[in-house]
């Protein structure tokens, strides 16, 4: 998974992206779209970051939400395995 198909998906991450980040606006948000570069922009506006800092915080929460979503897929993967198996 990468910053694409969090694009992709950003109803689904723009919740977690609000829990993270709530001095972001629910039309901030919408607004962003899954627009890396955009948030990034909006980080620095809303928390005072240097550029620096808004993509370290981003990539740091990217990498936590990718690795979660692969967690969730393979354990997927597995009870499905396991239910093919069963039968």
């Amino acid at each position: 998974m990468n910053w694409n198909q969090i694009q992709g998906d950003w109803k689904q991450f723009s919740g977690k992206v609000k829990e993270k980040w709530g001095k972001l606006t629910d039309d901030e948000v919408t607004t962003i779209a899954g627009k890396r570069e955009q948030l990034i922009g909006y980080l620095q506006e809303r928390y005072g970051y240097e550029k620096e800092q808004a993509e370290k915080e981003l990539n740091d929460f990217t990498q936590t939400m990718l690795s979660h979503a692969d967690k969730l897929e393979k354990r997927m993967r597995l009870r499905v395995t396991h239910r093919i198996k069963s039968s």
